[in-house]
């Protein structure tokens, strides 16, 4: 298992509605915080090891309307 963090900028008062979707339609969602500063929202995913980054981040998070923009941030090991 891999876990991945992705920083998400939402449209302009979607960022509720954003994170409810995530929470409803991703299994993988570990976490989802909302944030200050650049990016609205914090997303921790648990990722099978076979599982393409690429292709998470792209086809089945940034799809999600509302999402402007996002930012992985890719994990090695836990504390």
């Amino acid at each position: 298992m891999k876990r991945i963090f992705v920083q998400i900028k939402c449209e302009p008062g979607q960022s509720y509605k954003v994170a409810e979707t995530i929470m409803d339609e991703v299994k993988e969602v570990g976490e989802l915080h909302s944030t200050s500063g650049q990016f609205d929202l914090l997303c921790k995913f648990h990722l099978d090891d076979d599982q393409d980054v690429g292709r998470f981040v792209t086809e089945r998070i940034q799809t999600f309307p509302g999402i402007k923009d996002t930012f992985t941030i890719i994990t090695f090991k836990a504390f």
